[in-house]
């Protein structure tokens, strides 16, 4: 892995470092006082999010602790590497990268959305590394298909999130004013989507680290939202009940016999909530980080 520095870059600016011949940006904020328990705070994006949309959560994290974020392959200032087909290729791709710039562990993964699957998958892989997690309003990779079709037929819906998922993906793809490299992430998620996270089948329990899932719900349904409902014939509010629902307790059941877990719920929040309160988002974190730290 070579470094690629920026000659005369601001201390904030992005840094970069090449793996498989591609360009990957980051930042690496480091508390030059830390000790060797303390979590690096390690930051996951959702689909199509470069890391720069956790900018507002930053000046809400523990003063004292370490915080890494990066534009994943594909997204932001980062180069698209085609040799990355798969989720389990994304997390050891992230896992190269932390271990090429010699970022130690211990890890607090904080991951959006699509990115709260990725860090549940890299805690899979890399368990003794991983401190804590923080999911925000992650992505329900537990559905079963079983499930789904119920939550279909209750909202009396023409087709369920699992049949809604590569729908939206493959839509994307097709957009031309999507950005390539953004296009490109979502093909590889339409390639291992046809699944339905097949990787995530049968993860080992996430074991007794402090961990925290924020979770929105009955939010309020934008306007091109319920425009694509009614055009796959979805019963927005139902529907999003139903799903919504599963997906609590999914991740409910994920924690159940954690004494360091804990579910927030946030009605009528958005889907981005770091963004829309990044106050409460940071406080998260660093309870999540305080907590992981102690011996």
């Amino acid at each position: 892995m070579v470094l690629l520095p920026i000659l005369g870059a601001a201390q904030n600016s992005s840094k970069f470092v090449s793996v498989n011949k591609s360009k990957i940006a980051y930042k690496f904020i480091e508390n030059p006082k830390r000790e060797p328990n303390d979590a690096i705070i390690v930051f996951e994006s959702g689909l199509g999010m470069g890391g720069g949309n956790f900018e507002p959560v930053f000046q809400y994290l523990p003063k004292n602790a370490s915080y890494f974020v990066y534009d994943r392959n594909g997204l932001g200032q980062s180069d698209t590497d085609q040799s990355l087909k798969s989720d389990s290729d994304i997390v050891a791709r992230l896992h190269e990268i932390l271990t090429g710039l010699e970022i130690k562990p211990p890890y607090l993964l904080v991951g959006h959305s699509l990115g709260g699957a990725f860090i549940r998958l890299y805690e899979s892989k890399f368990q003794d590394e991983v401190s804590g997690m923080v999911f925000i309003d992650p992505t329900d990779f537990m559905l079963s298909e079983t499930e789904n079709k119920t939550a279909r037929i209750e909202s009396k819906s023409a087709i369920g999130y699992r049949e809604l998922w590569p729908k939206m993906l493959s839509d994307m793809v097709s957009d031309p004013n999507m950005p390539k490299g953004v296009r490109a992430e979502m093909q590889q998620q339409l390639e291992t989507g046809k699944q339905f996270f097949r990787e995530y089948r049968d993860l080992p329990p996430v074991g007794k680290k402090p961990i925290a899932v924020l979770i929105a719900y009955n939010r309020h349904v934008e306007k091109h939202e319920e425009e694509l409902a009614v055009k796959l014939g979805i019963k927005s509010r139902p529907w999003f009940d139903a799903f919504d629902e599963l997906r609590i307790r999914h991740y409910s059941n994920m924690i159940e016999d954690n004494q360091k877990g804990f579910l927030m719920l946030l009605p009528r929040y958005s889907h981005g909530v770091h963004n829309q309160d990044p106050e409460l988002v940071g406080n998260v974190i660093s309870t999540i980080w305080n907590a992981g730290n102690q011996p």
